[in-house]
Parts: structure tokens; sequence; C-alpha cells
């Protein structure tokens, strides 16, 4: 079996900062990422092979054209606002026509590329809506409606996971209770949509749906701290789940 081409785009963050000590200052800055605990998941798995674009990364080296996006079996985007794909430097800067890549990304999974979205502040609607993906393409090809406000939903007494389907490809060896959540997105399950699991609250965790010749599917948190604590990403269900979920959603 051919090796499952992964791209996750964005997870990525430049943090300013700055230092007031007595008459002296000074400004430090620091890159990081979030998807490391994913990564160590996905490449213990001999058929998925994994890429990260970070997200300063993403205006200039997303795919531009479909041929360019067939290269990739999985996408996901997590934490990465609407903006970083719409806005290059062709568009922002120069003002100049180029593809919109939302648009690409929905006629690729008609084709039958498999999405992913994960949640954080710059998913889904994010902290103030600023990821802004309510009312684009990509919308249309996800499990969920997504809010036109902000959609966090902070839960630091902790969100539990309640398995609505059990027997799903997707939990595939996973037993027993899941640790929790400190935080996640709210959405609407689409019509047609599946509900894989969801929240104590009622709202949704995780969804699959079939779009076209493709598949998507959304994990409502985050794939690291801090809605996704160190005791989940630890957790032997977490690297589980993911693989569980790639394979699915290509259909191998």
């Amino acid at each position: 079996m051919s090796k499952i081409r992964v791209l996750l785009a964005g997870e990525s963050w430049i943090t300013v900062s700055a230092h007031h000590k007595g008459f002296d200052h000074f400004a430090a800055g620091m890159y990081d990422n979030g998807q490391r605990h994913l990564a160590v998941a996905l490449t213990s798995d001999p058929f998925i092979e994994y890429t990260h674009m970070p997200g300063h990364e993403v205006p200039e080296s997303f795919p531009l054209t479909m041929e360019e996006l067939k290269q990739w079996d999985v996408i996901i985007i997590s934490d990465l606002g609407s903006n970083s794909l719409l806005l290059s430097n062709s568009v922002f800067l120069e003002g100049k026509r180029e593809p919109n890549r939302l648009q690409l990304l929905k006629e690729w999974a008609a084709q039958g590329g498999a999405l992913i979205m994960c949640g954080g502040y710059l998913s889904f609607a994010g902290f103030q809506a600023s990821a802004k993906y309510f009312r684009t393409p990509i919308e249309e090809v996800l499990p969920v409606d997504i809010y036109p406000f902000d959609d966090r939903v902070e839960t630091p007494e902790g969100a539990t996971v309640e398995i609505v389907d059990p027997n799903h490809p997707v939990l595939k060896g996973i037993t027993g209770p899941w640790p929790y959540f400190l935080g996640y997105q709210e959405a609407l399950l689409k019509e047609g949509a599946h509900l894989i699991a969801q929240s104590q609250y009622g709202h949704p965790l995780i969804a699959v749906h079939n779009y076209g010749k493709g598949k998507s599917l959304v994990w409502m948190s985050d794939i690291g701290p801090h809605w996704c604590p160190l005791e989940f990403t630890q957790w032997e269900g977490y690297a589980t789940f993911w693989k569980n979920a790639i394979h699915y959603v290509a259909g191998r």
C-alpha cells in the first residue's frame, strides 16, 4: 500500500514580549509550534507520510492549483485563520488576482480529497471570530456549521468525552474513559453528518461527513496544550485515534 500523504497547515506562532527591568527595557521574540504531539503520533505509522507547513509559510507556500493539492491525500487545517489561505503577498501587497484556495480545497474534497479541521483560537470561527471560516467554501465541506461569532468553549473544570458511536472505525482499539479537555469549539452538527463523540454539554467533539467523493472530519478541540493537555496527548488513545482518523478519511 502506498503511503498516505498528510499535510498539516498551521499550528505555529511567533511570540514577541517586552521586558521592563527598572529603567531599562528590551524586546524578545520566540518561535514555537503546537504540532509535536501529532507529529509523533502520525510518524509512528509506517503508512503515513507527514509534513508540517507552519502558519507563516502558508500564504506563500500552500498549494495554489488543483494539481498541487492532489499531491496530498489528507490536508489538516489547525489554528490557522482563513486570511492566511486567502491573502498571499501577490494579493495583499501587489493587488494581483490569484485562485481562491478555500474554493480550491472545496473542489479538491469533492474530487476525493480528505479535509480535517482541528480546533484552536484561529480555527472555525475562532477568538473574536477572527478565524472567519463561516460562510466560506470550506464550511460546506465540514461536518459542522460554523458560528459567525466567537465559538470558543473554555472549560477549566474539564470537558469530558461522551462516545456516541463506539463502533466507528476512528475509535478502533481505544478502550476505557478518555482524558479531559480544557476547551473546544462549539458548532452545529450538519444534517447528514455523523457524530462520533460529544462533550458533556452536548456539543460535537468528533464528527465525519462525506462530501462528493471525499471525506471530512472535525476534531473540535486542540491537538496540544492548552485545550488538549499533556494527560491527553500522552495517553495511548491519542495516537491510536489520529492514525485511525487519517486512514479512515483517506479510505485506506
